[in-house]
């Protein structure tokens, strides 16, 4: 469930300078962070409105198009190995055969676990898939767990990206929490005692701050006081919204619920006290901070579940149409797939096609399959 509501800020919670008053640093950074939360919630905003359509579109348009791909694949790799064992294939052609069973082979095996490909690709290389592949995971996982400073675990997934991320992320938690609890062990001097009880008196006057908001609008918003029964209707909703925002300390959607009431106005905001408008500066970097970690959350799930670039810069205006690429993509290797197995099965057709392969450049489609 996201942290916030991402309906847009309202503009009536920016400070407005006036001819004879113009804003303070403060309420200059007052004002920045509502723009920046505002942009923020956009963002969170379309990220909810694209992603539904996003994951029907990839199960309904793209996925069964992968699926014909790695069939197709599989059916080349069966096609390669009959014609492998025909006459009238030279030692070289058979060479090169075995080389693309195996490529094909380890390509569909990378996304599903086929025990009739993993006895083509043993037939036709020197080595065992399941041996290579344990050594590949192993070696991908000690490079992660050297970059990162961390252990994983025996019993995690290489193959699954989704379980990978949780486990990191885990980790991180689990480093982070033994780091403060090791903090807090530690005897700590004067000048750290003076600090830690600086910061807690400050966490409590930001907590002050968001109470009295929200003791305000509780007032005026108690639904029992209330005699008209559609104003009454109104005021719960309200009320519920207020209790919501309230236990998660959003001090922005509480101000906003105060505009939307007309108990505060722009003369209001301005005149807040410096000492309060500090609080609330500290507590809106605080929303600030976990909307973008919300927003990194969804973008880093993106790019585990659907095998996105991961060092690209995702927007969610770009999602539909880097789908629409994939759909376009998988269609011609289609029908790339199809015209060579085709091709394997008529011997003259074959050797033509063998003098064009190269070990590093394939003739058959390099499928980039996220799933």
């Amino acid at each position: 469930m996201p942290l916030f509501g991402h309906k847009p800020v309202s503009t009536s919670a920016r400070i407005v300078p006036t001819d004879t008053a113009p804003l303070s640093k403060d309420q200059k950074a007052f004002n920045g962070l509502i723009k920046k939360i505002g942009a923020r919630r956009a963002r969170m905003g379309e990220w909810e409105d694209i992603l539904p359509i996003f994951r029907q579109k990839y199960a309904s348009d793209l996925l069964p198009l992968q699926e014909q791909c790695l069939d197709l694949q599989w059916q080349l790799a069966r096609a390669l190995d009959a014609a492998h064992g025909t006459k009238g294939i030279t030692k070289g052609e058979k060479r090169k055969l075995a080389e693309l069973i195996v490529e094909l082979s380890e390509a569909v095996l990378a996304h599903k676990d086929h025990g009739e490909l993993k006895e083509l690709f043993n037939k036709h290389s020197p080595s065992d898939y399941d041996e290579d592949e344990a050594a590949r995971l192993e070696g991908m996982k000690a490079m992660l767990e050297l970059t990162l400073g961390m252990d994983l675990g025996d019993d995690v997934d290489m193959n699954s990206p989704e379980e990978v991320l949780k486990r990191v992320e885990s980790q991180f938690r689990a480093q982070q929490e033994a780091h403060a609890e090791a903090e807090s062990s530690r005897k700590r001097s004067r000048q750290e005692e003076a600090r830690a009880a600086r910061q807690e008196a400050e966490e409590k006057q930001q907590s002050q701050s968001i109470r009295e908001v929200f003791r305000k609008l509780a007032s005026a918003l108690h639904p029992d006081r209330e005699p008209d029964p559609a104003e009454q209707a109104r005021k719960t909703v309200l009320m519920q919204r207020a209790n919501e925002a309230y236990e998660k300390g959003n001090l922005l959607q509480l101000l906003e619920l105060q505009l939307e009431l007309e108990h505060i106005d722009q003369a209001h905001l301005a005149a807040i006290r410096p000492e309060r408008l500090k609080h609330y500066i500290k507590i809106l970097k605080g929303q600030l901070e976990d909307l973008d970690m919300e927003i990194q959350h969804v973008e880093e799930q993106l790019i585990a579940k659907f095998g996105l670039p991961p060092f690209k810069a995702l927007h969610p205006s770009d999602l539909i149409s880097m789908l629409l690429q994939d759909i376009s993509t998988c269609q011609r290797q289609i029908a790339e797939l199809q015209q060579q197995i085709a091709t394997a099965a008529d011997p003259k057709q074959l050797k033509a096609w063998l003098k064009t392969v190269s070990p590093h450049h394939p003739p058959y489609p390099d499928l980039d399959l996220p799933f």
